[in-house]
């Protein structure tokens, strides 16, 4: 275990472990919870970080599934002692955030508060924490007829207090956000509002949390690009294995992860998570997008365009 590691990381690392471990030895969920005498749902919980294990129960899960490395099981076991660590409730974990807010949302959002590297790809709007209030409003507003006024209430301050986090990370924390040209042309709210949410990008960039580029109508595209998604590092930007992405659908939303299934064979290595595709696929948008500066001077343009 990592000095320092929050009961955040420490508990993914935990449950990623064991989702591998289950995986490579070939075991079902449904036969590690009739191994382990406990309920289906009580595995899939565990494996997907709705709650943490115990040490006592990690250790004969551990026999169980076949990881017999000593300096192994050790971490795995500290690891989980850090997970339990009871802190403070998250605001996100209050009763009124846990009734308005997706269960992937609220794992994004305690996986914002660790990230050391957000990436944003977004074709129809500013990605969420980067959104001034009045944006923020008028987006929920489009969908006032389909989603409850309360619903809106929560999700909104949600928005800001994930803004506010952010913010308060610029030292240790980095961003970037790779936008489609639409995104600065629609006018969310109106032009008084897009140009508050424009200037707003360009205060983050001298910030030095933000780097922005943007896709012209016009770019040289390396592939076709229709979805919006963020991506998460909590170690090293680029280390996949430390990744998760969140996307939307439109009709749901989710949380994805890579975990290594098999090993390599006389065909090579296991085929890349989604996580690493996307991420791929980020880098080689990002590098067909303006660069940073031409990015700036075009923020810029479309500030004066909208008075």
């Amino acid at each position: 275990m990592a000095e320092g590691d929050s009961p955040t990381v420490a508990r993914r690392r935990v449950r990623m472990a064991l989702r591998e471990a289950r995986e490579a030895a070939g075991f079902t969920q449904a036969e590690v919870a009739e191994e382990m005498e406990w309920s289906l749902s009580k595995v899939i919980r565990i494996e997907n970080g709705d709650v943490s294990i115990a040490p006592n129960d990690l250790k004969p899960l551990l026999a169980y599934l076949q990881v017999r490395d000593r300096a192994r099981i050790a971490t795995l076991v500290e690891d989980a002692k850090v997970a339990r660590t009871r802190q403070r409730q998250a605001w996100y974990q209050t009763t009124e955030y846990r009734e308005h807010l997706t269960d992937p949302l609220r794992k994004l959002i305690e996986f914002e508060a660790e990230a050391t590297f957000i990436h944003y790809y977004s074709v129809f709007h500013v990605p969420g924490p980067l959104q001034v209030l009045p944006y923020s409003t008028a987006l929920m507003e489009t969908w006032s007829e389909e989603v409850e006024p309360e619903q809106i209430k929560f999700r909104l301050a949600a928005r800001k207090l994930r803004r506010d986090g952010m913010i308060a990370r610029a030292g240790s924390l980095r961003v970037t956000a790779l936008l489609d040209e639409s995104v600065f042309r629609r006018p969310v709210g109106g032009s008084a509002v897009l140009k508050s949410q424009l200037e707003e990008l360009l205060r983050l960039s001298e910030l030095g949390l933000l780097r922005v580029r943007v896709i012209r109508f016009d770019a040289d595209l390396p592939m076709s690009y229709n979805a919006g998604f963020d991506i998460l590092f909590l170690g090293a930007d680029g280390d996949v294995s430390s990744a998760v992405m969140y996307r939307e659908t439109g009709v749901t939303d989710e949380i994805l992860e890579d975990v290594a299934i098999g090993k390599a064979n006389a065909t090579g290595p296991p085929p890349p998570g989604p996580v690493a595709r996307h991420y791929d696929r980020y880098q080689k948008l990002w590098n067909a997008a303006d660069s940073e500066d031409d990015t700036i001077a075009f923020i810029e343009r479309r500030i004066r365009d909208l008075g």
